[in-house]
């Protein structure tokens, strides 16, 4: 069985037997101990997996490993740049934005599929884009405060 090589937070991995029905959220966590996707639902619903995959956020306990191969994958490890946390993690940390912290790498990763596609999003865009992410401990006013505040912040840095 040939391996599968994945480009993961902009570094190759071979990963050995992989079965066909075989999760990228299993290969993330349980092989390469990558774990900042967290395993909440394992069916889709709540987010907390959310990876971006060739710049689309998708649940990764949903999308097989093997169907990622030749694609980027970018977790929320992935994100930051050179040891600087992106704006989004910085702006839900001041918004406080950040309670449990388990569905926080997936809204995060929603947010920036977002972000990367409409830099100046509504409120309305913004909840939109965290349809598929559930949170139980807010009522999701300072996660969308943040994302406002860090689409400020990333439109700012372009302009500097």
């Amino acid at each position: 069985m040939e391996p599968l090589i994945l480009n993961i937070n902009h570094r190759n991995y071979q990963i050995f037997q992989v079965e066909k029905n075989e999760t990228l959220l299993s290969v993330l966590r349980y092989r390469l101990d990558i774990t900042g996707p967290k395993e909440g639902c394992s069916t889709g619903d709540c987010g907390a997996c959310k990876v971006l995959l060739d710049g689309v956020a998708v649940n990764a306990c949903t999308t097989l490993a093997h169907r990622c191969a030749g694609k980027t994958i970018i977790t929320i490890e992935g994100i930051a740049d050179a040891g600087n946390l992106h704006p989004l993690q910085t702006a839900f940390v001041e918004k406080g934005a950040v309670q449990c912290g388990f569905c926080t790498p997936g809204m995060i990763i929603s947010a920036k599929a977002l972000l990367d596609v409409n830099p100046k999003p509504s409120r309305d865009e913004i909840r939109k884009a965290l349809d598929n992410n559930l949170c139980r401990c807010t009522g999701y006013v300072k996660i969308v405060d943040a994302i406002e505040e860090a689409a400020e912040m990333m439109r700012k840095d372009d302009h500097e």
